[in-house]
């Protein structure tokens, strides 16, 4: 895997977190316990900080970046899934950012949210906790997220970690 200090930042990764090794940490990451970062994921802690929670999958190809001003911060049983970005924002745990989404600078996705796929979340937005958000730009639909979805998608990335961590082998290059 690809894991890089950047002059002084470092990335602090759990022992029990599974990154890809075709996922790209680099600089101020943190990753939390039972945490999975899959393949093509790219985490960027160059000019801030990115936390990631516990039991959170970071899904293939997704970008993580940060401003010097804003972290980037994952809280704990997230599902980030395919392709998408995340941009100086705040995910509270709990909540699903689904495939091809944007989240961007200074917005805050709530305990039990929803962003929709492809949807984007502009600067400064608030998702309300158990809210879905849709569309480009994302219209807030209050009370729509629907929450047990989220917590089995996060149990099931912890599963496939543990299955990764343990199976995964290469045969070609």
């Amino acid at each position: 895997m690809a894991i890089y200090a950047l002059g002084s930042r470092e990335p602090n990764i759990h022992q029990t977190a599974f990154v890809h090794p075709e996922a790209v940490v680099i600089g101020s990451v943190e990753i939390g316990a039972e945490s999975t970062i899959w393949a093509g994921a790219v985490l960027r802690g160059d000019d801030g900080e990115i936390k990631i929670g516990k039991r959170t999958s970071i899904q293939d190809n997704t970008v993580i970046h940060t401003m010097p001003e804003t972290p980037t911060i994952v809280g704990d049983d997230c599902v980030i899934g395919h392709l998408v970005h995340l941009e100086s924002c705040t995910i509270e745990s709990g909540a699903q950012v689904s495939s091809g989404a944007i989240v961007l600078h200074r917005a805050v996705v709530g305990t039990g949210a929803i962003v929709g796929a492809n949807s984007v979340v502009l600067n400064d937005m608030i998702v309300p906790p158990g809210a879905l958000a849709v569309g480009s730009p994302a219209t807030i639909k209050p009370g729509r997220a629907r929450q047990e979805d989220i917590s089995i998608g996060a149990d099931i990335y912890v599963k496939k970690g543990k299955l990764f961590a343990e199976e995964l082998r290469k045969i070609r290059d």
